[in-house]
């Protein structure tokens, strides 16, 4: 997924469909020149709906579309005859998305199933005919209900990725490499920091054809959750990962200290995140002896760690071994 293509945040003006008005009509026939109210219901507005697809993985789609409006009820008629409802306007939306109000900022609801589908704004009621009205002191009514109002508001789409592992460490961390060498996706990988800019996806085959979905989100660093570089724009992310795997390169000066930067973030974005299991991969390790190896195994943080080198493939079965059994775990 190419950086231009991922889009994780849209804002739209919903306008939905107005109810049809009630009929006010009365029975006219040779035999019955002066029958009673026989008018229907008007149909009800059209509602604007997300519908959750599998398929999709941003919100592209929708980027460029600012206005979106439901159709309106068809008006009652006569003999009891009620209107067409509005034309509904259904908007297909990746896993993890959640709508909010953007105004106060509150969550609507969140897609998380495959062809799920919740109302995002509702159309207007439609308008009771006048059959609805008569009563023994009035057997004539002459009135009908007009249809309700649609509603227009703005509401604010934002995709939270829904993946087993989110890969978490500073930028230059060697995750993009990691993904692409455990993968098929192809993220954009230069030697200096930031060449992550938007999150990818990548679908890692395991052992028996059994496979699980690895998200590399662009790298944290110290402030991140002040908004600093990229900021929350990513960190949101990781809230939906199952497993967040700690990628440290190894020729980090300090491997612990940038573990508890890292873990640091995480908690004052939301403390919630140090609940998730969390494994440590030290990238680079090509770039180790055994000497150093050992050494630096006594200065790791204590949490389960493999060392690893995209560029060889050393570690990466022993990765995924280590990933799979997290993700089974009685824990989840």
């Amino acid at each position: 997924m190419s950086t231009s293509n991922f889009v994780d945040y849209v804002k739209i003006l919903c306008r939905s469909g107005s109810g049809g008005k009630g009929s006010a009509h009365f029975h006219r026939s040779r035999t019955n020149p002066r029958g009673g109210p026989d008018g229907g219901d008007g149909g009800r507005g059209g509602h604007i709906i997300l519908k959750g697809n599998q398929q999709l993985w941003t919100l592209l789609h929708l980027k460029y579309t600012k206005h979106v409006t439901a159709g309106r009820g068809g008006d009652g008629g006569s003999q009891l005859k009620s209107g067409a409802y509005g034309e509904d306007v259904v908007l297909e939306v990746p896993l993890g998305t959640i709508a909010r109000d953007a105004e106060t900022n509150e969550t609507d609801f969140e897609i998380t199933h495959h062809d799920e589908e919740k109302i995002l704004v509702a159309g207007g009621r439609g308008g009771l005919g006048n059959d609805h009205f008569k009563s023994a002191t009035n057997q004539a009514p002459k009135y009908a209900q007009p249809g309700e109002e649609g509603i227009e508001i703005w509401k604010i789409l934002e995709l939270k990725l829904l993946a087993d592992v989110g890969l978490v460490g500073f930028p230059n961390a060697g995750k993009s490499t990691l993904l692409s060498a455990v993968s098929a996706a192809k993220p954009e990988i230069a030697d200096y920091p930031f060449t992550t800019l938007k999150p990818n996806l990548g679908i890692v085959n395991y052992r028996d054809h059994k496979s699980f979905v690895m998200a590399d989100i662009p790298g944290i660093i110290e402030g991140a959750h002040e908004g600093r570089g990229l900021g929350l724009r990513f960190l949101r992310h990781i809230e939906r990962n199952s497993v967040l795997l700690f990628v440290i390169p190894a020729d980090a000066k300090d491997i612990k200290k940038e573990y508890e930067v890292l873990v640091n973030e995480l908690k004052q974005y939301n403390p919630e995140l140090l609940d998730k299991s969390r494994l440590l991969a030290i990238s680079k390790s090509d770039l180790l002896d055994e000497e150093l190896t050992r050494a630096l195994k006594k200065e790791l943080p204590r949490v389960p760690h493999v060392f690893i080198s995209a560029f060889t493939g050393q570690g990466l079965i022993k990765l995924k071994d280590m990933i799979w059994k997290e993700l089974n775990s009685e824990i989840y």
